[in-house]
């Protein structure tokens, strides 16, 4: 498998309606200049679709948040390579994979403005590699969970260098010290060279879009005013070091204050997680939506009633990215946690599939 966690990501699921030839010929007057450095055009939107070289693009594509890891090791670069080329084989054309690795074990960011010149190499080899294979890059600038340092690690560095008197991993989102070591971290990304291509990641059409964090969620504030403040603050500061590239924040699809009903309908077990996937992706500078789901891990009941969940959740987030927020959207994970009782590989891949038949329905 080329996927990390069991997923098959980045699927078909996406609002795969073809644009007519007047959409296309709008769309290419619209970005006459969208032209990298890197060669060829950088991906853009057009309403609730994704457009490249002025013709309609479709997303087919996968995660290995391992990518950057790998290649930093010459024994294990391979591997990269290898994923490419297989992807490309089966029509892949899209990747999704970390920009980030935070204080931990052969970390790219060491501390607080302090890189690993070899784990950068091995991002720059990751987006060379995937530039040779016809695959383009969603790479991720932060996590919200622990694993590979995540929002934790950027409070810690605060607390420890910053003299910041801070008590939770939430206060990431509104703490300024924080919230200044990663604006540092989305300008180092940005603004990299590539050692490979001597083309800069923000001129590098290679890279499809920027994520401001995997899965955000803030527990410590379920109106979702830390994350709205937050992802508006880092969108608009985004598109102030780099006007080329797409931007997607990251989200599962959790609905907040802006749409109580579907928060009753489809939030898992109904819950508020300090996100809103409507107020959240009107955003100006954001450019499209992300759904993740997980329906062993958010629903109860048999497989009947995991597939009807799916089927709820795809339908509610598509409807809404076309009418009420009019941006694509992407299907971004989805999977079968191997902990789940009953787990084998099999069941893993009938779940994907019955995912991916659900989103083929609701186009």
């Amino acid at each position: 498998m080329l996927t990390s966690k069991c997923l098959v990501a980045l699927s078909t699921c996406l609002f795969l309606v073809a644009l007519d030839e007047g959409v296309t010929r709008a769309v290419a007057r619209e970005y006459p200049d969208a032209v990298g450095r890197g060669g060829g055009s950088f991906a853009r939107t057009s309403g609730a679709h994704f457009v490249k070289d002025g013709r309609p693009f479709h997303v087919n594509g996968f995660n290995s948040y391992w990518m950057m890891y790998m290649a930093s090791d010459p024994s294990t670069q391979s591997k990269v390579t290898s994923a490419f080329q297989e992807a490309a084989q089966h029509g892949m054309n899209v990747a999704r994979t970390w920009a980030f690795s935070d204080g931990v074990y052969r970390a790219l960011q060491v501390s607080p403005g302090t890189y690993n010149a070899d784990m950068f190499k091995g991002l720059d080899f990751v987006i060379s590699e995937a530039k040779k294979h016809g695959i383009y890059l969603i790479l991720s600038l932060v996590n919200n969970w622990d694993d590979y340092g995540g929002k934790k690690k950027y409070v810690q560095w605060a607390q420890e260098r910053g003299g910041q008197n801070l008590n939770k991993p939430d206060d990431f989102f509104t703490n300024p010290t924080v919230k200044g070591y990663y604006k540092n971290h989305i300008k180092t990304v940005l603004t990299r060279v590539n050692t490979i291509t001597g083309v800069a990641y923000k001129d590098d059409p290679t890279i499809f879009a920027w994520e401001l964090m995997n899965e955000p969620r803030c527990d410590s504030d379920p109106s979702g005013n830390s994350v709205q403040s937050w992802a508006k603050e880092m969108a608009s500061f985004v598109k102030s070091l780099d006007k080329n590239h797409m931007l997607e924040i990251g989200l599962e699809g959790f609905y907040g204050k802006s749409a109580p009903e579907r928060v009753q309908q489809v939030n898992p077990w109904n819950g508020l997680y300090g996100t809103d996937f409507i107020s959240n992706n009107q955003i100006p500078e954001i450019d499209f939506t992300t759904i993740h789901i997980y329906p062993d891990q958010w629903t109860s009941g048999g497989e009947e009633q995991q597939v009807a969940y799916v089927d709820k959740y795809v339908k509610a987030h598509i409807e809404d990215s076309a009418t009420v927020i009019k941006k694509p959207i992407l299907l971004a994970e989805f999977g079968k946690s191997s902990k789940s009782s009953g787990y084998t590989v099999a069941a893993r891949d009938h779940n994907n599939a019955v995912e991916s038949d659900t989103c083929a329905r609701e186009l």
